[in-house]
């Protein structure tokens, strides 16, 4: 009878281990890649809200815009996305939006700059 060939259960055991940590890697990229997206559909959002704010401005100049006027204009927002209008005169606006899973709040002012870039 000869020596049977095969792995240990040690060897078996750190290759397991290997995976798990490099799972674990994979796991923490991911949340970030969610996040990361989470934070562009606000981004997206406040740029849509602005638009439709441009809009509204062509047929009322001297309105104040709101959440239901730019919802009149075409603008829906995304799910678990929140945006508010602080200021809504053409010629102080200020638009913000952030989604609910996402890190950053983006704001839009009457010249269309986005902050935080």
């Amino acid at each position: 009878m000869g020596r049977q060939k095969g792995f240990t259960l040690i060897e078996l055991m750190i290759v397991i281990c290997i995976i798990g940590i490099l799972a674990s890697f994979a796991a923490l990229s991911m949340t970030s890649y969610r996040v990361r997206g989470y934070n562009m559909l606000a981004r997206s959002d406040v740029k849509n809200a602005f638009t439709a704010s441009q809009a509204y401005f062509i047929d009322n100049p001297a309105g104040n815009v709101t959440v239901t006027n730019l919802t009149n204009c075409g603008f829906r927002t995304s799910d678990n996305v929140v945006v508010t209008v602080n200021n809504g005169t053409v010629d102080n606006l200020e638009i913000t939006s952030v989604h609910g899973a996402g890190d950053t709040t983006y704001t839009i002012n009457t010249y269309g700059i986005i902050s935080p870039q």
